[in-house]
This record gives structure tokens, sequence and C-alpha cells, in this order.
């Protein structure tokens, strides 16, 4: 399985099983196994190592304990079932692949801090004329 241009899966990491879809169908429920139950060990996989660590670092109940991805997909047939599921895996891989761009620390201008201090004296006196007036 292509993810990008630097990562492949080999199909044999990826373990497919047919298994029937559950809720509402009738008969071809009850006797066609068309939803497609997916498992991908992260640990034995052939992913980069740091990879590896930052798809086990995502927050998804989809990853288990042990670094199994389960995924479960069902639609009326099988054969979209797994393409459902294989394109879920790649983007859970490509979402771990993501590095953000480094934030750069900047400062406020001086323009910005003294339009932000003008407002709030504003402000102020705003709040200060409602207050009870004397003789």
């Amino acid at each position: 399985m292509r993810i990008n241009d630097d990562i492949d899966i080999p199909d044999s990491e990826i373990e497919l099983s047919a298994i029937r879809a559950q809720g509402p169908g009738g008969q071809n429920v009850n006797k066609v196994s068309t939803a497609i139950h997916l498992r991908f060990d992260v640990n034995a996989s052939s992913l980069p190592d740091l990879l590896k660590t930052r798809l086990l670092e995502l927050n998804d109940q989809r990853i288990s304990k042990d670094g199994i991805v389960v995924i479960k997909a069902q639609h009326r047939s099988q054969e979209k079932s797994k393409e459902d599921a294989l394109a879920r895996l790649q983007e859970m891989i490509l979402r771990a692949n993501f590095t953000p761009k480094p934030r750069r620390a900047t400062k406020p201008t001086r323009s910005s801090q003294k339009k932000r201090l003008d407002s709030k004296n504003t402000r102020g006196q705003i709040k200060v004329m409602r207050g009870k007036v004397s003789d």
C-alpha cells in the first residue's frame, strides 16, 4: 500500500478479514460478510521509527495499548469496505507524518501596545462615568 512518495507498506503487514456487518439490512446482512476488520501492528511494521512513535502517540481510540491499529469499515459491498478501511489507515499515517511549522516568537509593535493601553483607558473612563453622581 502506497502512503506517499516516501512511505510504502507491504500488503503482508496489513491483515484484512471479512466479518458480518451490524445493523439493519435484511437477508443481505444475515448471509454475506460485507464488513472489513483491518488490523495493523505498528511495532512490527516496516515504517520508520520516528513515524512509529508519532503514530503510537496519536490520541486515537483505534490504536490499542499494544500498538495495533484496528479499523472496522462496513458498507454494502466488501470491496467498498476494504477501500474505506485502507483509506482510513492511510489518512491516520499521513496525520502522524505531518510536522507543523515551528512557531517563531515575535514581540508586539510599539503602536499596537499603545493602542491597547489607550483602549483600556477609554473603557475605564466609560465605566467611571457610570458611577454615582456626587454634589
